[in-house]
């Protein structure tokens, strides 16, 4: 691995849920658990999850709920060269991101999409 790559947690994770499981899963991480809703980013739906946000979001099309999480680095173009080489598969078609916006998606081995990013940017 390149000595000045670096990789760290962001804090950032995404649930994605079928429409019909949606309302529940809101309630409950908001009746049930008692979550602290974030509300300045209507009309997503995100609680505070320790010192992360858990952003939910609901996703015509899926039969089943998925986790979505996100990565920082501190240079997206060799971030980019080291996941290929390593064989992580790019999945850029997985959702658009905002003009501008300096990320890509990945898929881990597991099939659990990650959201790799530039250490200045962020989600919310």
């Amino acid at each position: 691995m390149n000595t000045t790559l670096k990789f760290t947690a962001g804090r950032n994770i995404a649930m994605k849920v079928p429409p019909h499981l949606y309302e529940a899963t809101v309630c409950f991480y908001r009746d049930v658990l008692g979550f602290e809703e974030i509300t300045n980013h209507a009309p997503s739906v995100g609680f505070k999850f320790g010192t992360n946000q858990l952003w939910i979001d609901c996703v015509p099309g899926l039969s089943q709920a998925e986790t979505w999480l996100e990565i920082l680095t501190n240079d997206l173009a060799i971030a980019s060269e080291h996941l290929s080489t390593a064989g992580i598969v790019r999945r850029d078609e997985i959702e658009p991101l905002p003009q501008g916006f300096q990320a890509f998606w990945i898929s881990s081995p597991a099939s659990i999409i990650h959201l790799i990013c530039k250490d200045t940017e962020s989600w919310a």
